[in-house]
């Protein structure tokens, strides 16, 4: 018998809403004994039967739920059903060849993350209960996807995020099995790039732009394009194979700057899509200084926030960046960006782009509203899980 949490009355509204997470604050009693990462079971108030999770009291999120049938047992053919609905669900909403194959809550696998690249996995495991089970995951995964003719030549953990500490968790990254090359060859919208997966941000590679980016190519023949925040250039790149005239990538990292013009180069695009190592928010009012305009300019920051606590100097970050980047767009020509913080939800987005609007004196023809890719699916009542926001405009002047 596992311990059985009993939640005050009143609360689990994320939960009976479709979400995942109970809260330490929720909670009125556990009875029974556990170890930290356990599987518990939840009853409401009342004593009716909610499902199963894993506990651990070093995190706020004291509970995440893995079934809402209170019967089931969470065992190998547990984790094996989980995992081939993951796959399948991939198979049928997006290309495979490099993707997420499990997202977390949104895939009912709460606190991990699988990104394929190519015949390579990386795992990130993020919650004490999941970490128990990664290995077999992976295994079961492995499996599953050797049935369809996919080898998988090697697995890399990047479970280095802050998160773990919030967990009582060391943060830990390494190989899972045998070594192998950790630049991975990969290519997505018939762009070639080389992914770090060991030393690159996150799990190497933003998989979740990738329809985004290929929303870009069709703007972009004949264009000069501005990429700012580039990382290891996917923007810049998709505009380079599109025919762009010309491309400059910008980021502040010179690490990824690197990567990028190695990206480049894979590519042959090297003489038209160049990078530059700079601050972009000191960068863009010196371009405009000498003059300079574009066709199109893309931002695709890093999440200026983190917390609701700090969504007020967020959003003058991406008024900010907006309104600069505006700026810069030639009359008639075009603007992508987006945020990929959770916390800056759709309506403050909007707003502060429609505020940078208004301080550039530019007016906005909204092309089309973007969300991240469907191998990264938004679970309804958990909201964490929808974060990416992407819009592209058309850009007017005032007159």
């Amino acid at each position: 018998m596992s311990a059985i949490v009993t939640l005050k009355k009143g609360e689990g509204r994320t939960i009976k809403a479709g979400g995942a997470w109970i809260f330490d604050n929720e909670i009125d009693t556990i009875a029974g004994s556990f170890d930290n990462g356990d599987i518990v079971t939840v009853h409401d108030f009342d004593g009716y039967p909610m499902g199963k999770g894993f506990i651990n009291r070093n995190s706020k999120i004291r509970v995440r739920m893995m079934t809402r049938d209170s019967d089931r047992e969470i065992d190998e053919d547990f984790l094996r059903m989980r995992v081939k609905n993951a796959w399948e669900y991939r198979k049928k909403t997006v290309d495979t060849g490099s993707c997420r194959v499990i997202f977390g809550d949104a895939d009912f696998l709460p606190g991990l993350v699988v990104d394929k690249f190519s015949d390579v996995l990386v795992v990130q495991s993020l919650a004490l209960g999941i970490d128990r089970f990664k290995e077999t995951i992976v295994r079961e995964l492995k499996e599953l996807l050797a049935a369809d003719g996919i080898t998988i030549r090697g697995v890399y953990e990047r479970s280095d995020a802050k998160e773990r500490e919030k967990e009582g968790m060391k943060k830990h990254k390494g190989f899972l099995g045998a070594e192998f090359d950790t630049k991975v060859p990969i290519e997505e919208n018939g762009v070639k790039y080389l992914v770090d997966v060991k030393d690159g941000q996150k799990t190497g590679f933003f998989l979740d732009q990738k329809y985004n980016r290929l929303a870009i190519q069709k703007l972009c023949k004949d264009a000069k394009v501005l990429d700012c925040f580039t990382h290891t250039g996917s923007f810049a790149l998709n505009a380079g194979i599109a025919g762009a005239k010309s491309v400059l990538g910008v980021d502040a990292s010179e690490l990824a700057v690197a990567q990028a013009a190695e990206n480049a180069a894979q590519n042959h695009l090297q003489e038209v899509v160049k990078f530059q190592c700079a601050d972009v928010f000191e960068l863009l009012p010196k371009l405009r200084q000498a003059g300079e305009q574009f066709d199109v300019v893309i931002l695709d920051p890093p999440a200026f926030t983190k917390s609701r606590s700090t969504i007020k100097n967020a959003m003058k970050g991406y008024r900010e960046i907006n309104m600069q980047g505006l700026k810069l767009v030639h009359d008639g020509g075009y603007l992508a960006t987006c945020s990929c913080s959770h916390f800056m939800d759709y309506e403050n987005f909007t707003k502060v782009i429609g505020q940078a609007a208004k301080s550039a004196h530019k007016r906005l023809r909204q092309v089309e509203f973007r969300t991240q890719s469907p191998d990264h699916p938004i679970l309804w009542a958990a909201e964490e899980s929808y974060y990416l926001k992407f819009y592209i405009f058309q850009v007017v002047d005032e007159r």
